[in-house]
């Protein structure tokens, strides 16, 4: 019995936690924990805890999923730079999107564009064409008063 409190205590105290942050995002929560083992030596504890509802109304169950993973100062800078790779990645990727968007509109629009000055340019045809190679000029001259 007194092994069992000892270990307990052991495992309580590798469970300290010295500093914690929560980010709340949409139906998720995230939890930075950092931790001391029985070794007094510092890690954190990344956990993702997402809400879960079953069912409906009265009968609805509410539950959370969670996931958790624990990173070591030995493995803070391969992580972060990992991390930083993959963040990276996804806004090029995103921003390669947007512009692919964008010069499908800007395309889109010169299309119109063109059309309108075909458009135009064909009015302006037509009325020539109503002159029947005519030129019509109107002057009034003034005198001058002296």
């Amino acid at each position: 019995m007194e092994d069992l409190k000892k270990k307990n205590s052991a495992d309580m105290n590798d469970k300290e936690i010295v500093f914690s942050k929560s980010i709340k995002a949409g139906k998720r929560i995230y939890y930075l924990d950092v931790k001391k083992n029985r070794k007094d030596e510092m890690f954190l504890a990344i956990t993702e805890s997402k809400k879960v509802v079953n069912g409906e109304g009265e009968d609805a169950q509410v539950s959370f999923e969670k996931h958790k993973i624990f990173l070591y100062r030995e493995d803070f800078d391969k992580f972060m730079n990992g991390l930083n790779e993959a963040i990276s990645f996804i806004n090029q990727k995103e921003m390669m999107e947007v512009i692919s968007n964008m010069n499908a509109e800007a395309d889109a629009n010169a299309e119109a564009d063109k059309e309108a000055v075909f458009n135009m340019i064909a009015e302006m045809n037509e009325k020539e064409m109503d002159l029947d190679g005519e030129i019509k000029i109107d002057i009034d001259f003034e005198e001058p008063t002296l």
